[in-house]
C-alpha cells in the first residue's frame, strides 16, 4: 500500500466479557480465530465499557461521548422502526413499543463521519441499534442491518434496502456473508475502506436449538470451569434466563456456541482478506460492547441483569483484539487501562487522520450555559503500538500512566449507577441513595468484600467519590445526565433530558 490510509475492519460481538476467550485464559472454550488475531497483534487486558449494556456503549464507541453526553443510556427498544410502514408485521408482539424513527446520535460527529470525510467506503453488516435501522446514518455507504437490534438467531429481521424481511439462515453466517461480498467489491478500489461487522453473538437466547448443532455439541460434555456454579444473585431480575445445575450448563452450551459459531465465521472474514491480499492493508479490531455476567457473582445477564445495576468486572470489562501484520509487533499483551471513549481518537491515530477528532462539544444550557466548551473525555493509546515496536511475543506492556503522569481511571455509568476503577480500587456509586460498594482489586480481584462500610476504607471512598464526580461534571451535558434519569434496564423509548417533551423517556418493568 503506497502513501494511503490503512483499511480498517472493525469486529464487534455483543455482550462478549473479556474472560470469554481461550486467549484470555479460558480453556473450556474455542476462539482460534480469536486467538489468531491476538498472537498477530496486540491482546488488551484492560479494556472497558462506558456502560454495560449494548445501545449506550455502542454510541460512546462511535462518539467518543459518554452516554451522560450523548443520551443514550439505556438498550433502545423504541425508535428503530417506523411502526406504520412496517405493513402486515407492525401488529407482530415483537414490534409493541416502536412508533416512528428517532436518530439518537443526530447532530453527533462519529468517528465513521469523519472517515468517509477522508476518503473511506464505510459499511456496515449487523446490528446497528442506535435508532432508525432503515435509513444509513453517519457515513455509511452500505447498510445491512437488524431491524430493532436483538433478535433470534434464526428468523432474523434484517434491513437492507430500505425494507424489512425475515432470515431464515443462521444470522451469524448471514452477517458474514455480506461482509464478503463487500470485501470482494473493496478489492482494487483506491479508496480505503472502514467494514464494520457487528454480531449479535452471544446475545441470548441461548437455547440449544438457537445455534448450529456442531457447536452445541463441542460442549455437550464440558465442565465449564471457567464460569461459576453459584447460587443465584438475590438482586437477580426475573426476566433474565438463568439458572444452576444442568440449566446453568445448557445455557453455557448456547452462550460458547455462539460465540465459536461467531469465531468461525471471523475466520472466513480473515481467510478472505488474505486471499484478496489486502491483510496487510488492514487493520483488524475486534472487541464486544459490554461484558457478560455467566454466572458470576450468581448473576446471569449484563448490567442490568440484576436491579439495582452491577458494575463487576465480569459486566464491564471487554474484549479488545488489534492487529495489523508488518505495522504493528505480534503477541503483545497490553495492561494499560483504557476505556470506549478513549477508541475514538486512537482510531484516528490508527488511520492517521489528524484534527480528526472533535476538539469540543457544546455542554448544553441551563446552569453551565455560556461556559467554555469542554474537551471530549478520551485519549489516544495508539503509543502502545510504537512504544512495543521491538517486542517478541509474549512482550507485557504495564504502562499505567497517561501523558500527564496521572495514574489512569476509567469511569463507567448507567443511569444513576456510577462506577470510578483505578488498578487497586474500585468505587460504585448509586446516585443519591446507594447502596454504594468499595472494592479492594489488588487484595480482592473477584469483588467479593464489600469494604464500603469499613471506617478505615472510608477515606479511599471519600476521594473516589470526589474525584468522580468532578470528572462526572465535567463531561456529562446536564440538558442528557443520565444521574437524573430513572434507567430502568427494561429500555429508552426515547430521547431523554430536554428532548423528552414530556414523554415517558424508560419502560417501566
Amino acid at each position: 500500500m503506497k502513501n494511503r490510509k490503512p483499511n480498517i475492519l472493525f469486529i464487534l460481538s455483543d455482550d462478549q466479557g473479556a474472560w470469554a476467550m481461550r486467549c484470555a485464559g479460558n480453556t473450556d472454550i474455542h476462539t482460534p480465530n480469536m486467538d489468531r488475531i491476538a498472537a498477530e497483534g496486540y491482546r488488551f487486558e484492560n479494556f472497558f465499557c462506558t456502560s454495560p449494556v449494548c445501545s449506550p456503549a455502542r454510541a460512546s464507541l462511535l462518539t467518543g461521548r459518554i452516554p451522560s453526553a450523548h443520551g443514550v443510556q439505556d438498550w433502545i427498544c423504541s425508535g428503530n422502526l417506523d411502526r406504520e410502514a412496517l405493513g402486515e408485521i407492525r401488529e407482530d408482539p415483537y414490534y409493541r413499543f416502536e412508533d416512528k424513527p428517532i436518530r439518537y446520535l443526530d447532530g453527533m460527529r462519529t468517528y465513521t463521519d469523519v472517515l468517509k470525510e477522508n476518503g473511506y467506503t464505510c459499511a456496515l453488516a449487523g446490528k446497528w441499534h442506535l435508532g432508525d435501522s432503515l435509513v444509513p446514518q453517519h457515513g455509511f455507504d452500505r447498510w445491512f442491518t437488524i431491524g430493532r437490534g436483538g433478535c433470534y438467531y434464526y428468523k432474523a429481521d434484517v434491513v437492507e434496502n430500505g425494507t424489512i424481511h425475515f432470515e431464515n439462515r443462521y444470522i451469524t453466517d448471514v452477517i458474514t456473508d455480506k461482509a464478503l461480498g463487500w470485501l470482494a467489491e473493496f478489492q482494487g478500489q483506491e479508496e480505503p475502506f472502514y467494514l464494520s461487522v457487528h454480531y449479535t453473538a452471544p446475545h441470548d437466547p441461548w437455547d440449544e436449538d438457537q445455534h448450529p448443532k456442531e457447536y452445541v455439541e463441542m460442549y455437550r460434555d464440558c465442565g465449564f470451569t471457567a464460569t461459576p456454579d453459584l447460587p443465584i444473585h438475590p438482586n437477580q431480575i426475573e426476566s433474565a434466563p438463568y439458572g444452576t445445575g444442568e440449566v446453568r450448563k445448557s445455557l453455557l452450551r448456547g452462550y460458547y456456541a455462539a460465540i465459536t459459531a461467531m469465531d468461525a465465521n471471523i475466520g472466513r472474514i480473515l481467510d478472505r482478506l488474505e486471499e484478496l491480499g489486502m491483510r496487510e492493508d488492514t487493520i483488524v479490531i475486534f472487541t464486544a460492547d459490554n461484558g457478560m455476567n455467566m454466572g458470576h457473582h450468581g448473576i446471569w445477564g449484563k448490567g442490568n441483569g440484576t436491579f439495582p445495576f452491577n458494575m463487576y468486572d465480569s459486566a464491564v470489562k471487554v474484549p479488545l483484539l488489534i492487529s495489523w501484520p508488518g505495522h504493528y509487533p505480534a503477541g503483545v499483551v497490553c495492561r494499560r487501562m483504557c476505556s470506549q471513549y478513549d477508541f475514538f481518537p486512537t482510531l484516528m491515530d490508527m488511520a492517521g487522520i489528524a484534527d480528526g477528532i472533535p476538539e469540543a462539544y457544546e455542554t448544553g444550557s441551563g446552569e453551565r450555559a455560556g461556559r467554555e466548551k469542554e474537551r471530549l473525555p478520551g485519549r489516544s493509546f495508539a503509543d502502545v503500538f510504537a512504544g512495543n515496536a521491538s517486542s517478541g511475543e509474549g512482550k507485557t506492556d504495564s504502562a499505567a500512566k497517561d501523558g500527564s503522569g496521572e495514574w489512569v481511571v476509567v469511569y463507567d455509568e448507567y443511569g444513576p449507577t456510577r462506577m470510578i476503577r483505578t488498578e487497586e480500587w474500585k468505587y460504585i456509586c448509586r446516585i443519591p441513595y446507594g447502596p454504594d460498594e468499595l472494592y479492594h482489586l489488588s487484595v480482592d480481584p473477584e469483588e467479593n468484600v464489600n469494604l464500603i462500610d469499613d471506617p478505615e476504607y472510608r477515606p479511599v471512598a471519600d476521594r473516589m467519590y470526589t474525584q468522580m464526580t468532578e470528572w462526572f461534571y465535567r463531561y456529562a451535558d446536564p440538558a442528557l445526565d443520565g444521574a437524573k434519569e430513572g434507567v430502568t434496564g427494561f429500555g429508552q423509548l426515547c430521547r431523554p433530558g430536554i428532548y423528552a417533551g414530556r414523554r415517558k423517556v424508560f419502560l417501566e418493568g
